[in-house]
């Protein structure tokens, strides 16, 4: 359904891929990845048409509907949430509105209004054939969590996540032959991903979707796309098969003798790191067992580097980490923490979950003592030494000096080596730390708040939305590095293959103010709220 022809495309003297010839064909849904900056973004806005200045040929059938997940999340302000998610079908919403405007102003003794309301109608009932596209939006707003008293508001009513998932809706309503989504999960939280998940996978067309959520690829995709070499390589399979595919097979070929037990422990201790969850060996082993019969003579290993996150605490901590009593905190009239008492003791690794708006950030900031709550106290341990990941790490990352100089700032008695070296780990290399701050990006401003940490050593650390910003390499070694941290770990997160990866505790918030408190994996809770445990 999509085919695409010797394409090249440079930014100056930079190829960023030459001589692509691919055809993505109806009932598979491609996963798109590839390092930052390796063009993933860039070739989907090809495919989708927006942009245009490149060598070779891109053709979707004309009477194929495609479909584009929008990034401007305040293109519809002053429309009504309703009307958002209608304009994806642009013929409907065009002829549904220019009706509105005759039968509130028309003159209807004329023969040309007359006229026009038919092909008008004729127009919504190719499109609409039911009748029924009001209900149909009211459905998909409602299981993205946009309420049926609301469908009528402006969307400029709407904080950033929400409007975003009007987004999603507005791109799905139409059930276009092509769908191009580009990182659709950012910033939703595990409920709207999970029904996400379940669109998607009743598709019948032809999709492509970038996402750096591991379980979202896994879950969705049949094939992955993957941009590497200047080159984009079809595979049959999820992530997880390319993962692999592209690495293990790489790793058994560095191994001079695949029968020694040493060799053999290492090749199953680098499938279990890629399941990023030791209670995941039994799974792992099954896909060795697959592995072994796989032949692919194309898959080249992957020239990404992974990033090296190890968090080693400074100090030894004590019997005690952390008290929370009696916490509640109010933003005016709206409640959104109500008597929440925790006892943290020392090696937890917890995951904080729960929908965007019920207080995980505002918990969050209340630990660090950012923020005071309305009431209740905190207590930390005497001997606790906290390292806080914020989630927006533009205000904290900035300034005119280098990439070195504000980590240095951190620690300046410090050894010179060992603030290189946490950069290092990040994969900021000897030229990119001298970098001005002000010239990174998103990602890279996520990066360098890792090395902070790392340089920090604290015995406590606190992390609120990590995984935003950061490429699947650096997810898999971040769970692997919580992990293995010998301390304490609060952690808020959509990333359910993340949550997986460390935690030992499940604290949910919910809308009301209430909790869950959960002792146990992330994939444990999730059996135990399923069986109704909970």
């Amino acid at each position: 359904m999509v085919t695409v022809q010797n394409l090249t495309m440079r930014y100056g003297n930079r190829v960023l891929f030459e001589n692509i010839n691919l055809k993505l064909d109806r009932h598979k849904r491609y996963g798109l990845i590839g390092a930052n900056g390796a063009g993933k973004t860039t070739f989907l806005k090809i495919l989708c048409g927006q942009i245009n200045e490149y060598d070779g040929e891109v053709i979707i059938p004309k009477t194929n509907k495609v479909g584009v997940l929008g990034q401007n999340q305040y293109a519809f302000e002053e429309f009504t949430i309703m009307d958002a998610v209608l304009y994806g079908n642009k013929r409907l919403y065009d002829a549904i509105k220019e009706k509105e405007i005759i039968y509130a102003t028309g003159d209807f003794e004329d023969d040309a209004v007359n006229d026009r309301l038919a092909e008008l109608e004729v127009i919504c009932v190719e499109e609409d054939p039911t009748y029924e596209y009001d209900v149909n939006i009211a459905k998909i707003l409602e299981n993205v969590g946009i309420p049926a008293n609301q469908h009528n508001d402006l969307m400029s009513t709407l904080d950033s996540a929400d409007k975003f998932k009007v987004l999603l809706a507005q791109v799905l309503y139409p059930k276009p032959d092509v769908l191009f989504l580009d990182e659709p999960t950012n910033n939703q939280d595990i409920e709207t991903i999970t029904w996400l998940e379940n669109e998607l996978q009743r598709h019948e067309g032809t999709m492509v979707v970038i996402s750096h959520d591991r379980h979202f690829l896994n879950a969705v995709v049949t094939n992955i796309l993957d941009v590497d070499y200047q080159k984009i390589r079809e595979f049959t399979g999820n992530f997880n098969d390319w993962y692999i595919a592209a690495n293990v097979i790489s790793k058994q070929n560095e191994l001079n003798n695949a029968k020694q037990e040493k060799e053999k422990e290492q090749l199953e201790a680098f499938v279990r790191r890629f399941s990023a969850n030791a209670s995941k060996a039994k799974q792992a082993t099954s896909r060795q067992k697959q592995l072994d019969k796989l032949v692919i003579d194309d898959i080249k290993p992957s020239s990404r580097r992974d990033p090296s996150i190890v968090f080693k605490a400074k100090r030894a901590m004590g019997d005690e980490a952390l008290n929370i009593t009696n916490i509640n905190h109010s933003f005016g009239d709206n409640q959104v923490l109500k008597d929440i008492s925790l006892k943290f003791i020392p090696d937890e690794k917890v995951a904080l979950i729960g929908p965007n708006g019920v207080g995980k950030t505002t918990l969050m900031k209340i630990m660090m003592e950012e923020m005071k709550p309305t009431s209740g106290e905190i207590h930390w341990g005497a001997t606790i030494e906290n390292s806080y990941f914020p989630q927006d790490t533009a205000d904290i990352i900035k300034g005119d000096g280098t990439l070195y100089d504000w980590l240095k700032s951190f620690n300046p008695k410090g050894d010179m080596a060992e603030v290189r070296n946490c950069l290092g780990r990040m994969l900021f290399n000897g030229e990119q730390q001298e970098k001005s701050v002000v010239s990174i990006s998103g990602g890279e401003k996520h990066r360098m708040m890792l090395s902070k940490m790392m340089l920090e050593g604290g015995n406590f650390v606190l992390l609120d939305e990590p995984s935003n910003h950061l490429d699947l390499e650096a997810i898999v070694a971040l769970g692997e590095a919580l992990y293995n941290f010998k301390g304490n770990v609060i952690c808020v997160s959509h990333d359910r293959e993340l949550l997986d990866a460390f935690a030992n505790r499940i604290i949910e918030l919910h809308a009301d103010g209430s909790y869950t408190d959960f002792k146990g994996t992330y994939e444990e809770f999730v059996e135990a709220k399923a069986s109704g445990h909970l």
